[in-house]
């Protein structure tokens, strides 16, 4: 397990904001799709709310944190969007007047370190597909944990905590907010085994 130490931003998120202006528009509401904390501290105002599904991209617990849920010298883990497979969470319709100042809130909470490759992906809902603003990770990038043992995963529940709290916690509010939600999502449950 070895994190690059530094907690500095990879790429200036800014070109990235004003790229999802453009494709948003700013004519029409827009959806924004939660997987892991987004769906249980959004911290957005939206005006509805549906389950999703995104294929070709899954949640995994494989990016690090330097900040959020550990430190530079012990990291902890967040969830991630990686290619392959399929991720049912969250899709939240943001209004097109308050479009603006949430992409901004979006912006400073989870592309910080530029970590993140925004994309519009196509999500299935039960009332039909919509087009929804997603953060997901290259797998080249330096913050991708790559294979992780049973172990590191173990040490990072014990140790890793940061501003918001543990690693630990995070990924058992993630669980709970998706069973609330009749998500099962069965690489968490296993994981979260090897905490007790």
């Amino acid at each position: 397990m070895k994190p690059n130490p530094h907690p500095v931003p990879l790429r200036d998120p800014l070109p990235m904001l004003e790229r999802a202006r453009r494709e948003w528009g700013g004519q029409q509401d827009y959806w924004v799709f939660g997987y892991g904390s987004l769906i249980w501290r959004p911290e957005f105002e939206h005006v509805e709310h549906r389950l999703a599904r995104v294929h070709g991209w899954h949640r995994a617990l494989k990016m690090w944190s330097r900040i959020n849920r550990g430190t530079p010298e012990c990291p902890g883990l967040v969830f991630a969007l990686l290619t392959g497979g399929s991720c049912q969470g969250v899709v939240f319709r943001i209004p097109q007047r308050d479009g603006d100042a949430v992409l901004d809130r979006l912006w400073a909470r989870e592309m910080l370190m530029g970590v993140y490759d925004p994309r519009w992906l196509h999500c299935l809902t039960p009332e039909g597909p919509v087009k929804a603003l997603a953060f997901t990770l290259s797998r080249q990038s330096p913050s991708f944990t790559r294979t992780l043992s049973d172990e590191d995963y173990r040490r990072v529940f014990t140790q890793s905590c940061g501003r918001f709290g543990t690693t630990l916690d995070y990924a058992r509010e993630t669980f709970e907010s998706l069973k609330k939600h009749q998500i099962r999502d069965k690489a968490l449950e296993k994981l979260l085994r090897l905490a007790d």
